[in-house]
């Protein structure tokens, strides 16, 4: 199952199944294109993977393989749904996407072992990592390098486990042409490894997001552009680029 979050055209916010016919709610079809999807959680947190696939970390400069996942915070004002806009920051010139897939939390839970992890899983959606590298690079300064408002899209859906095969793709594409691919297996930590590791001193809470990290290949946005993540099972999340 595809389960999406929408205002229909009343601005009542509705829960769905996003189907090849629509998004079904109530007894009721809609067009996705006639409805405002919203992100398709409610994130009190979402805790990120950096380096999370090893020709990533080999271009960021890194070639060990880490021990245990390395993780940063964003915070809900990061959110975006399939469909709003990318803001660029002002006065930042080098700006960058990631293409990453998200696990969402079903449950409150803590102290999850690896065995368990995917019974607090309710499935997974398309993330979009936006990074400010002015600030992260320049200044090592995280949180305005990663937390700052519109820096998160997340969408179009949450998939069931069941829906996303374990060597799901994972595309990016900037106004139509591939920029980064890879596929799930690639991870350098399972989806049970990084629920396990991240539960062990944080509490995580329904609709929490563990962004997994992006593949080789991040590069620079511009106002005007169209991004689309796609992740197999998911199907693709798309936001354009303004300046703000």
């Amino acid at each position: 199952m595809r389960t999406v979050r929408f205002n229909d055209q009343t601005g009542y916010a509705r829960r769905g199944e996003w189907t090849d016919d629509g998004i079904v709610a109530d007894g009721k079809t809609y067009d996705p294109d006639e409805v405002n999807v919203l992100p398709p959680s409610e994130p009190t947190k979402i805790i990120c993977q950096a380096g999370g696939y090893m020709d990533h970390r080999r271009e960021s400069g890194f070639d060990d393989r880490p021990e245990r996942p390395e993780l940063f915070l964003k915070t809900p004002n990061c959110v975006v749904a399939h469909g709003d806009a990318i803001e660029l920051p002002p006065g930042r010139e080098s700006v960058e996407f990631e293409a990453e897939f998200g696990v969402v939390i079903a449950e409150q839970c803590r102290d999850v072992s690896v065995d368990d992890a995917m019974n607090v899983v309710e499935g997974f959606t398309c993330l979009n990592d936006i990074s400010n590298r002015d600030d992260q690079a320049e200044e090592r300064n995280w949180v305005r390098g990663k937390a700052f408002d519109a820096s998160l899209p997340m969408g179009p859906v949450v998939a069931t486990p069941e829906e996303v095969p374990d060597d799901a793709t994972l595309e990016l594409r900037l106004n139509g042409e591939t920029k980064q691919e890879s596929t799930r297996e690639h991870l350098i930590f399972t989806v049970p490894e990084l629920v396990s590791d991240v539960s062990e001193l944080i509490t995580l809470e329904p609709g929490d997001v563990i962004a997994t990290g992006t593949p080789f290949g991040p590069d620079e946005l511009s106002a005007g552009d169209v991004v689309e993540v796609e992740f197999e099972g998911v199907g693709v999340l798309e936001n354009r680029v303004i300046a703000r």
